[in-house]
């Protein structure tokens, strides 16, 4: 895996020079200088009014509206001012949401930690709150901020599958599910916001000095974006992740034929539909293998969308012309369900039409001959909680040990990392994938849809959508 190009594991500039995994660092994101960020206290007051503003409905657009790297010097100051003005009511709205939930679940170290680091995330963005950036100085000091937001904010997902895990007698799965729904969509905006803005640093014209290589006039990426990203690249190189896995705890391999339109290409953020495919393929290699029909292949069919499909301005439809806030996490809905107390956001039961008339997409279908889903598990299958753990694999996963058992049921590729920086083993059997993959998928308009049919094989149809035409 390490070998894989740029446009399929996005490799870009602030990952390889700030992920704490990674040894190169240049001196302006040092460990020291990370410990010397400026903060200010973040009463309950600042929280209270952070939390009251509207948050801005986040599109692909707003991403690439900067301009194609390299930025200049006022492209890269409007970009920061434009992270500045949404991240700190998105931390406030996360953290009036985790302390919205029943006090014996938030005093869980895990849960309890997560709400720490936000209010620290809080901390180092309230000195810039009422402020513009207007020079490259403080726009360096910046994103140190932003760079240290990201590597705090690493392993959210797991952190808190382990806290609701321990805390599972005090908070119903329901709750847990429409809880994580809502606040780990918003983590995918906040995440995205503050990456997007250190990819445009590290490759702007001002800091090109400070990248080994310089900026790639030929590349097709603005920031995390791939404006010529395609899915039948991303698929190749998941089947081959999944295969390797596969064959090593199985012995054999499914094979893969992809038909349809594999040359169509769209703007999209590889990272997230590197994770979709790579879930929604474990679980066709998985069950593929297990019913014994490794030697039926797995079908995908990449289907680009027309354009004149998706140019009516009816409510929603399958092409995701109109989402609402709640698929990206903008509303604290689910938290406040524990409470009684209404949404403080305006915008909470507005719908949000993230993308342009004439946006292409494409929708992507993966067919296996693996048994289909049981009717026992179907209804649970979007669940976060959801797992076929039983309590003693359970215990062995939150002590960090390996739950993988043979005959035990569990899913021998949940070894695959999960999305957002979080560890290899980090999320495995804990019963996210299938979920959180479908939060990726909606949160600009596509979705995930699963047809089984029960004793011969199932078919999953992931929809996404692009940018439109994007000027070079």
């Amino acid at each position: 895996m390490a070998q894989v190009q740029r446009p399929l594991v996005i490799q870009s500039q602030f990952i390889r020079l700030c992920c704490p995994r990674n040894a190169r660092r240049i001196p302006i994101f040092s460990r020291a200088r990370h410990q010397q960020l400026h903060t200010s206290t973040v009463t309950d007051h600042d929280i209270v009014r952070l939390a009251s503003l509207p948050l801005h409905p986040l599109t692909l657009a707003d991403l690439v509206k900067h301009g194609r790297p390299p930025l200049t010097t006022s492209q890269l100051l409007t970009s920061a001012n434009f992270t500045l003005s949404i991240l700190p009511a998105r931390l406030a709205h996360r953290i009036q949401s985790l302390r919205n939930l029943p006090f014996i679940v938030v005093s869980n170290p895990h849960i309890s930690k997560i709400h720490s680091n936000y209010i620290h995330s809080l901390s180092t963005l309230l000195p810039w709150a009422e402020r513009e950036i207007t020079t490259l100085e403080d726009e360096v000091k910046f994103t140190e901020v932003m760079a240290d937001l990201v590597q705090t904010h690493s392993n959210t997902i797991s952190i808190l599958a382990r806290g609701f895990l321990e805390a599972r007698k005090y908070i119903s799965p329901k709750d847990v599910t429409r809880f994580l729904d809502e606040h780990l969509r918003a983590r995918i905006g906040t995440r995205l916001i503050a990456e997007q803005h250190l990819a445009l640093h590290f490759s702007s014209q001002p800091h090109q000095e400070l990248t080994q290589d310089g900026a790639d006039e030929t590349s097709s990426f603005i920031g995390v974006i791939d404006t010529k990203l395609r899915p039948a690249k991303i698929v190749q190189h998941c089947e081959n992740v999944v295969g390797e896995i596969c064959e090593l705890r199985y012995g054999v391999r499914p094979h893969v034929v992809i038909n349809g339109e594999p040359e169509y290409s769209f703007a999209h953020v590889p990272v997230h539909l590197e994770y979709i495919i790579t879930e929604l393929l474990k679980n066709a290699f998985r069950a593929t293998v297990e019913s014994g029909m490794e030697r039926e292949p797995i079908e995908i069919t990449i289907a680009p969308l027309p354009e004149d499909s998706i140019e009516n301005s009816g409510t929603e439809t399958d092409a995701g012309v109109v989402i609402k806030n709640s698929d990206q996490g903008t509303t604290d809905i689910a938290s406040r369900a524990f409470t009684g107390m209404p949404s403080l956001s305006p915008s909470a039961d507005e719908q949000i039409r993230p993308l342009a008339h004439s946006t292409p997409g494409v929708t992507i279908r993966i067919r296996d001959r693996g048994g289909g889903i049981s009717p026992e598990v179907y209804p649970h299958i979007w669940d976060y909680s959801f797992t076929t753990f039983n309590e003693d694999q359970v215990s062995s996963t939150l002590s960090g040990g390996s739950p993988s058992k043979s005959g035990s049921g569990m899913d021998a590729l949940s070894t695959i990392s999960g999305a957002g920086g979080d560890g290899v083993n980090s999320l495995a059997g804990l019963g996210y994938g299938l979920p959180l993959g479908r939060a990726y998928a909606e949160y600009f308009g596509g979705g995930i849809a699963v047809q089984s049919l029960w004793g011969w094989g199932t078919d999953v149809y992931l929809s996404l959508r692009g940018v439109g035409r994007i000027d070079d």
